[in-house]
């Protein structure tokens, strides 16, 4: 398994900032997580509201601690909201169940991490988390 390193965390949510700014959106927060759901690198643009810091972490949390994108939450919640309520009491309400959490994959397709990204729209958050994803050289897998 290939280690998510700071330079490569750093270099997702600058890219995902980058994304963020050619789109024209609103202030976005993105949180990169490693695969045990510990904080790497966070960064919130000027303007973003209050939190975000929490928002951004609880999509990419939802999503490695259900090995799915936060949209596949997005849809379980919408499907079967019993399983979401039963997943955020286990979970300790960390899981925010909506599109911006991406998991990060390395080159053998293993779980190294996650992007979580709020501040716009959940569908802009989560391109500009794939956007970000890849531009550091790894597989964004939205779910």
């Amino acid at each position: 398994m290939t280690d998510l390193t700071l330079a490569k965390s750093l270099k997702i949510i600058s890219a995902a900032l980058s994304k963020g700014k050619e789109l024209g959106l609103k202030p976005l927060a993105v949180v990169v997580l490693d695969a045990g759901g510990h904080v790497k690198a966070f960064q919130r643009q000027d303007g973003a509201s209050m939190m975000r810091f929490e928002i951004a972490s609880g999509k990419a949390y939802g999503a490695l601690a259900v090995g799915a994108g936060s949209r596949w939450l997005n849809v379980q919640a919408e499907t079967r909201p019993h399983f979401l309520e039963g997943l955020s009491a286990v979970s300790g309400g960390k899981i925010v169940a909506v599109p911006g959490g991406v998991l990060i994959r390395d080159r053998k397709g293993s779980i190294i991490g996650a992007a979580g990204i709020t501040g716009d729209t959940s569908d802009n958050d989560e391109a500009c988390a794939i956007a970000g994803i890849e531009a550091a050289g790894y597989t964004a897998d939205a779910g």
